[in-house]
């Protein structure tokens, strides 16, 4: 697939084979899996990744477009944490204007016009956001109204000035004064008492997991290693100096742990950043900085339950709360509390989905109840949290150490500005390699993006040429962008595969079987919950999808009856922990039940 050359300086890189396409090079496919891990234990590497969140993946895509000859490990799935489990926005954060965070919001809301606009429009659209002015409507309320209105309208149009008042670089259409007639029209579920007005902007909408996936499968593009299942399990040095990891392969049987060796080695784990500073411990090094773990619950209802067509922001006592439209489904969300519990399998509590009802309903016609609920997802958000107080205003933004030579750690800040953490750190690890090269990444777009806006416009004739919907070309066009053609090139291969997944009719059983062969899913969890977003979308939770998706990953991966019947056994045990945990009083017993389900990775070995 690929081939190794030797550039001029210091360094190797690693880049394709011409007479190979960049979409073939990008296939994180089972022969790719095996031929990397081979590399990984054979070759010296410039750049080691360790996490395969939107931070890892993406700085992995930042080394290997600078030329550098890269790996990157994660010990689950490719966004399998916290990457998965966001609000599914790229947005600047309106709140943080009032927290006079400017460089804050205006980083992010640059990198928000990039994503939407050149690097992944196929991934990243506007979705329309009311601000719901509240107020009483006696003359007596009139200049409390007006202040309100005032005072959200300013702060909405320095988000806009920020983004950039004109030009195709913002991707988003600008904000709007809406009265409170106009308010309920668009968003007729409001209660007409507690709004008075509103306002209404945009931001980014993103399938977060299917952003993470993308960047990987770029970064591979490009000649980088790319390896789940493999977890880092220990440092190797010499001296003061990181040489590398030790790693288990969690798919592997016999002598699964290996080294693997690096110039430098990235550390991108986020709420798993306390397992890089046990392994620190063991050789008497501290890091320097520390993560804290606040927890964000989401609630999933249909489109049905609530009647609008705009997403709502609400201000809550201790933060805020999204109402987001999503296909045929709303999201609510989210909580911040803190997490101490298990990290890798966070529990949504009934608490957590007590509040999210309660602060919903405040504003709703009808109210929301547990009834109503399809799914719940709840993720950690990694915090920066400094052992002194002077490094505890660093929560919201990132922090790039180098607590030994050769080991960088990057933590902290938001989804929307991945690329800038990861530029910010790989600049220091080339730095130390004597490569100039700077980050390119504003100027790469994603696999996916290249011709999106082209097809997208010639939608119509593509779909009849293929012999499909244009409703279905449509979808794949939203979630693969022009890869989608690698979709319909296996319908017609296979016309089966055309057919809807079982108990999910919003996807096609050639996405399953699509995620198995190019894009790294190794096991039925991480199709129905990632590479489909079917653990949530739907009132059964994929449990009638497991047994039709584990027979199209079954075809792909050689799977045999017991494999295909272990595979459905732990994904139907984990949806039943997670629902038992959804009906525990607090996070102690929710964790409880929900490591009732022990996690299908290294259940073969």
């Amino acid at each position: 697939m690929c081939e190794t050359v030797r550039r001029p300086g210091s360094y190797g890189g690693r880049v394709r084979d011409p007479a190979v396409s960049r979409y073939a090079a990008g296939e994180l496919s089972p022969a790719r899996r095996a031929a990397d891990l081979r590399r990984l234990r054979s070759e010296r590497f410039d750049v080691l990744v360790i996490g395969g969140g939107v931070t890892g993946a993406g700085a992995a895509l930042d080394a290997a477009s600078r030329g550098l000859k890269v790996a990157l490990v994660e010990a689950r799935d490719l966004a399998s944490g916290t990457s998965s489990r966001s609000s599914k926005l790229i947005h600047g954060g309106l709140r943080y204007l009032e927290q006079f965070e400017v460089n804050l919001v205006h980083e992010a809301l640059t990198e928000r016009g990039l994503l939407a606009t050149r690097l992944a429009p196929h991934l990243v659209r506007p979705v329309p956001i009311l601000i719901p002015l509240p107020g009483g409507h006696s003359p007596a309320e009139l200049p409390a109204r007006a202040w309100r209105r005032l005072y959200y309208g300013a702060g909405v149009a320095a988000y806009d000035a920020f983004a950039g008042l004109f030009g195709g670089g913002r991707g988003m259409p600008m904000h709007r004064h809406l009265s409170r007639d106009g308010a309920r029209h668009l968003f007729p579920s409001l209660r007409p008492e507690v709004v008075a007005g509103a306002v209404r902007y945009y931001d980014g909408q993103v399938d977060d997991a299917r952003l993470v996936v993308t960047l990987a499968r770029t970064a591979a593009s490009l000649g980088a290693t790319v390896v789940t299942s493999a977890r880092a399990v220990g440092i190797l040095r010499q001296a003061r100096e990181v040489t590398g990891v030790r790693v288990r392969d969690l798919e592997g049987t016999g002598s699964s742990e290996f080294e693997v060796h690096a110039r430098t080695v990235i550390a991108a784990t986020g709420v798993w950043s306390d397992d890089i500073t046990t392994m620190l411990g063991e050789v008497g090094v501290r890091p320097g900085l520390r993560v804290r773990a606040s927890k964000g619950v989401h609630v999933v209802v249909p489109r049905s339950a609530i009647t609008g067509d705009a997403g709502l922001i609400l201000r809550t006592a201790t933060s805020v709360l999204f109402v987001l439209p999503w296909g045929g489904h709303w999201i609510i969300g989210t909580t911040d509390t803190d997490w101490q519990l298990n990290r890798d399998h966070p529990a949504a509590s009934a608490r957590d989905i007590e509040y999210l009802l309660e602060q919903v309903n405040t504003v709703l016609d009808r109210p929301l109840s547990t009834s109503d609920i399809e799914g719940v997802y709840a993720g950690l958000r990694p915090l920066l949290s400094g052992e002194a107080d002077s490094t505890s205003k660093l929560s919201r933004e990132h922090a790039v150490v180098e607590p030994m030579l050769g080991l960088m750690l990057v933590a902290g800040g938001k989804y929307t500005t991945y690329r800038v953490m990861a530029a910010d750190v790989v600049d220091r690890a080339a730095r130390r390699l004597g490569v100039p090269r700077p980050s390119r990444t504003d100027q790469l777009p994603l696999l996916g993006a290249d011709g999106y806006a082209a097809m997208w416009r010639d939608r119509a004739d593509l779909a009849r040429r293929h012999g499909v919907q244009v409703g279905v070309l449509e979808h794949l066009l939203e979630r693969y962008g022009t890869l989608a053609t690698q979709l319909l090139a296996l319908i017609q291969a296979e016309p089966r595969l055309a057919n809807p997944l079982a108990g999910a009719p919003e996807y096609l059983a050639a996405e399953v079987a699509y995620a198995a062969l190019a894009e790294g899913a190794l096991h039925l969890d991480d199709v129905l919950t990632r590479r489909t977003r079917i653990s949530f979308e739907t009132v059964h939770r994929g449990t009638e999808s497991a047994g039709h998706a584990a027979e199209i990953m079954g075809e792909v991966l050689g799977w045999n009856e017991e494999t295909r019947a272990r595979e459905v056994e732990h994904y139907l045990a984990r949806v039943e922990a997670e629902r038992q945990s959804q009906k525990m009083p607090d996070d102690a017993t929710a964790d409880a039940a929900r490591l009732g389900a022990p996690d299908v990775r290294g259940a073969a070995t």
